[in-house]
């Protein structure tokens, strides 16, 4: 993989480039997690409508709700809801981040030629999985497969192997990434790749 791509930059700032990575890797964990936890506030409370007992007279403190946060069975103060949380990270640092992470993968990448992942005489499961046999690629390892497009006939024959996934070259994850053991990539989902998350997609951004 080292003389399909130029991985000088990224060994100079390797250090900076996992801190990038831990950094949007954190930030999807966070935007990805559902906040779902709820508690009733006073008003929402049931009952509790009628004034307990009169203002004065009774020798007890005032009251004028039995579902005042004070009492058993009432609202809850300051307590949690659920909510959105977006942590948002700069476009070019996510681009830079995934770029980084596939650089990070290069030992556990083999880059094939185009025949092999956008051949549709191949799109078969019993052919894929042979495939990946004589990849000695093990079924209970995760393998990530890189296309340039993403057929039918391709979904239907890889959706029966277990932990298999494929994904666009245009449309890389993070977590799919870094999670991946093996990652198999053509060598025109490799251009694609440089070009929208290399030095030259940032250049169209600015």
């Amino acid at each position: 993989m080292t003389a399909e791509m130029d991985l000088t930059e990224f060994q100079e700032n390797k250090k900076r480039r996992i801190a990038l990575i831990h950094k949007v890797f954190l930030s999807q964990l966070k935007t990805n997690r559902k906040y779902t936890a709820s508690t009733k506030t006073k008003a929402e409370v049931r009952g509790g409508g009628r004034k307990p007992w009169r203002q004065k007279g009774t020798g007890q403190a005032r009251a004028g709700s039995s579902r005042s946060p004070l009492w058993v069975g009432g609202g809850v103060s300051f307590g949690p809801k659920p909510r959105v949380v977006d942590k948002k990270v700069n476009r070019k640092e996510r681009r830079l981040a995934i770029i980084s992470a596939f650089y990070l993968k290069e030992n556990n990448t083999k880059i094939l030629s185009p025949d092999v992942l956008e051949n549709s005489e191949n799109f078969k499961t019993k052919t894929i999985d042979r495939f990946l046999a004589n990849l000695k690629i093990s079924k209970e390892e995760k393998t990530l497969i890189i296309v340039p497009k993403i057929t039918q006939k391709l979904w239907f024959s890889l959706r029966n192997i277990p932990n298999v996934n494929v994904t666009l070259a245009t449309c890389l994850n993070l977590n799919q990434l870094l999670n991946s053991a093996n990652i198999l990539v053509s060598r025109n989902s490799l251009t694609l790749i440089n070009e929208t998350y290399g030095r030259k997609s940032s250049a169209k951004t600015n």
